[in-house]
């Protein structure tokens, strides 16, 4: 006797089949025990058996939940000013130097306490839960210190304790130089690969630590530096690379088998075919390169010619992507950068889950995995990708349990 059948529906497995990249299934069912998918396959492949529940979707597609690989969720204030300031023409530079961007967020986030932290987190989280996220990457990085960065570590664990979806925590440990060490550069990187790093893998609070590589930012040296303190504490890297220019931060996230590189606008060949090699998922944010008006978009051909995984994500932050919702990052990636529904879809879904190393527990249909599933009311799914502001699905499954 299972918990849950759901039958009557057309299912995106995001498993590829000869001549079926996407694994569609037309009159198909899924079987839920437990949380966890147990069978899915044609409704007629699944008659005879029994189910406590069994849901008819009539006609609906179903996909995976989807899967946001890459926010900064949890922050302090707002940065509205600053869509002002560039709407008169401040680059994103410009506004760093004059005291604004990441440090403004740092000053908010460092004034604000726990529960303000949360209850703010909380409001932009749901905005995701109901576009049909079931699983979102939070960042650290807008406190700087090391008990202000773990403080944001223990708040991401605490919505995960709250609210039902799967939340992975990320160490941001290089994210922008704080104004004490403004003078003191080496002494801060030391105090995050000394002391930062070790903290937040023996407390089990993060899954992964990230870094920017950027003129603005750090350089090639300085992350490397903090990719080998993490790596010697059991945790795996990414990297915010090539956003703004090249630094071959691609490349230095490839060497150390980085789950992901996120951004890429600035990406060359030799970036993308260390990427390959290495298996490290391009996680493309256009929310981010809309809200920058940026002109130069990330090379998709290339990604494609190397066969990189493309990954899409919201990028949710208070500066340059002001972003709630993962449908309009998919129509953007569409959009802005020629990503086809399909190659959106996939980078919402498996491929997202890539990026967090979660490829085993979601991102996909199938036997064993979790039962994260969205379902929409869609004549086709090439929708996703086609709508700007499509409210979310029509039922959301996390764990088996409709929420």
């Amino acid at each position: 006797m299972w918990d849950r059948l759901l039958v009557d529906c057309r299912i995106a497995t995001m498993e590829p089949m000869p001549g079926n990249p996407l694994g569609l299934i037309e009159n198909a069912a899924v079987a839920i025990q437990d949380g966890r998918i147990l069978r899915v396959g044609k409704r007629t492949e699944l008659a005879g058996f029994r189910a406590k529940e069994v849901v008819a979707l009539g006609g609906a597609w179903v996909t995976p939940g989807l899967v946001d690989c890459h926010t900064h969720l949890i922050f302090g204030g707002t940065r509205a000013d600053e869509h002002a300031m560039r709407r008169a023409g401040a680059t994103y530079e410009e506004i760093a130097k004059a005291g604004g961007g990441i440090a403004s967020t740092v000053k908010a986030t460092r004034a604000a306490s726990d529960d303000q932290l949360l209850a703010s987190a909380a409001l932009r989280l749901d905005a995701l839960l109901k576009g049909g996220v079931t699983t979102v990457e939070i960042k650290s990085g807008y406190a700087l210190d090391v008990e202000g960065e773990l403080r944001m570590l223990r708040c991401a664990a605490a919505l995960a304790a709250s609210e039902a979806v799967r939340i992975v925590p990320t160490l941001l440990a290089l994210h922008a130089l704080p104004p004490e060490y403004s003078d003191r550069r080496e002494d801060y990187v030391t105090m995050i690969a000394d002391e930062l790093i070790p903290r937040a893998a023996r407390e089990k609070l993060a899954t992964s630590v990230d870094a920017f590589c950027e003129k603005i930012a750090f350089t090639t040296q300085e992350v490397e530096r903090i990719f080998t303190a993490a790596q010697a504490n059991g945790l795996p890297v990414r990297l915010h690379a090539e956003q703004l220019s090249n630094q071959n931060g691609a490349a230095l996230a490839a060497k150390h088998k980085a789950l992901s590189a996120d951004h890429l606008e600035h990406l060359d060949d030799a970036g993308a075919k260390a990427m390959a090699k290495a298996g490290t998922v391009a996680v493309l944010l256009p929310g981010a390169f809309y809200s920058l008006q940026e002109k130069k978009k990330p090379p998709v051909e290339l990604l494609r010619k190397h066969k990189v995984p493309v990954a899409i994500a919201t990028d949710c932050n208070p500066g340059t992507s002001p972003m709630l919702s993962p449908t309009l990052a998919m129509n953007m990636a569409c959009t802005l950068f020629g990503l086809t529904p399909e190659e959106a879809l996939a980078g919402m879904t498996i491929n997202a889950a890539r990026a967090l190393g979660l490829a085993h527990e979601v991102g996909s249909i199938a036997a064993g995995k979790a039962a994260d599933l969205c379902v929409w009311r869609l004549e086709s799914l090439a929708e996703l990708g086609y709508w700007v502001g499509l409210p979310g699905p029509e039922r959301r499954v996390y764990g088996g349990v409709e929420n």
